[in-house]
């Protein structure tokens, strides 16, 4: 199973699932990395590790038809299976998401339906979890549609909210969930347990 990556910024999470490719605890590999910011950390850890990679955004393709054909070529050209959004804080166009319907994932930081939408992403999510009094928050690992965290969702875990959490402290708990039920949910889509369409 070929993986695609699309990361903004850091990528820890694209990291995680590279580890868990490499040390043989996902059946996958990874094929590509696409990043809408060319000075990201990402593009910087896939040159680490030998996977091509390409910045590909408004400044490299003005015109968004253009980016939007440009980012679905480049998945189409490394064979990508299932792509895995990592952090990637654009919208996708209608002719990637039409290509890879129904096998673009994301991870959210949040137990979804709650605390998905427009504006929550990274801190927001945690600031927003803790203004609400929650108990608990968590991880969701879900599809891809035109909709900002309205896909299905593949699998979730909880995480408490403690007393005293800062929105900081809550993220940190929060990502290290993160980093285990991405590759994991990867590997149950690569053993057939998860059943995505066709491409």
């Amino acid at each position: 199973m070929n993986i695609g990556f699309l990361a903004s910024h850091g990528g820890s999470n694209m990291q995680a699932i590279i580890d868990a490719c490499k040390e043989g605890r996902l059946s996958a590999a990874a094929a590509v990395v696409i990043s809408n910011n060319g000075d990201s950390r990402a593009l910087e850890r896939a040159r680490t590790e030998g996977i091509p990679n390409y910045h590909l955004s408004g400044n490299t393709h003005p015109d968004p038809d253009d980016l939007d054909r440009a980012i679905m070529d480049t998945l189409v050209r490394h064979n990508v299976d299932v792509i895995a959004l990592a952090g990637y804080m654009k919208k996708l166009g209608p002719k990637t998401l039409a290509c890879f319907r129904g096998r673009i994932l994301n991870i959210h930081p949040a137990l979804l339906p709650k605390f998905g939408g427009k504006g929550m992403y990274g801190i927001h999510v945690h600031e927003a979890v803790i203004a609400a009094g929650e108990k608990e928050s968590g991880v969701t690992v879900h599809l891809v549609d035109e909709e900002y965290d309205r896909g299905p969702i593949l699998a979730q875990v909880r995480v408490p909210v403690m007393p005293g959490d800062t929105p900081e402290i809550l993220a940190e708990r929060v990502l290290a969930q993160e980093h285990l039920l991405y590759p994991a949910t990867l590997q149950r889509i690569a053993t057939g347990e998860i059943v995505l369409p066709a491409r």
